[in-house]
Order: C-alpha cells, then structure tokens, then sequence
C-alpha cells in the first residue's frame, strides 16, 4: 500500500527518504502531513527545544541531592531527583480499580 518516498529536508536541503513503514505510522496516529524534515535535523530540532526549557532548582526530597525540575517546586509537595523519581516509580504499584461489593 505505501512506497518509500524521497523528499527534500527544508532546513539542510538534504535528500531524505520517508519509508512505507513511517508512512504507515503516520496513518495510524492520524498525521496527514508529511515531515519536512530530516531525522537528522528533526532530531537537532528536538535537542533545542529541550534545551530552552526553564529547569528550576529543586532538593530531592528522598535523598537530599540539589537538583534541577522542569517544573516549578511547590512547597509541601514532594520532589525527586532522576534516581530517586525512578525508585519511587518503580515501587510505587500500578492503580488497581477499586472494587464494588453488591450488598
């Protein structure tokens, strides 16, 4: 059903190929557009936006580290650095339903 297609990177003007196979994961997530980019320079594109995020100072409240969070710490609430939020949400079990009893 989907073929490879060469396309043209608007930012670096290199040839690229978009595969049937992400022709297809578009289809399924419902994008109709095709990249303009390569995944080269989307992936660099990426790597700024990530960069111009405001990180906040934060100490992790398991283990005491300076820390930095995408978010802006609210006191009262708990926050973790990488390690730690990894721990926790690892040890933290899965939110089972509650169950309902019929009397």
């Amino acid at each position: 059903m989907y073929e490879d297609e060469k396309l043209v990177c608007e930012d670096c003007g290199c040839e690229f190929v978009f595969t049937a196979g992400e022709q297809e994961f578009y289809a399924e997530k419902g994008l109709v557009n095709k990249p303009k980019r390569c995944p080269e320079c989307r992936k660099t594109r990426r790597k700024l936006h990530r960069k111009s995020r405001r990180m906040y100072d934060a100490v992790c409240s398991k283990c005491g580290v300076q820390t930095q969070v995408p978010f802006k710490p609210v006191p009262g609430k708990e926050v973790y650095c990488r390690d730690c939020f990894k721990e926790v949400a690892e040890s933290t079990p899965a939110e089972q339903p509650e169950s309902t009893t019929v009397a």
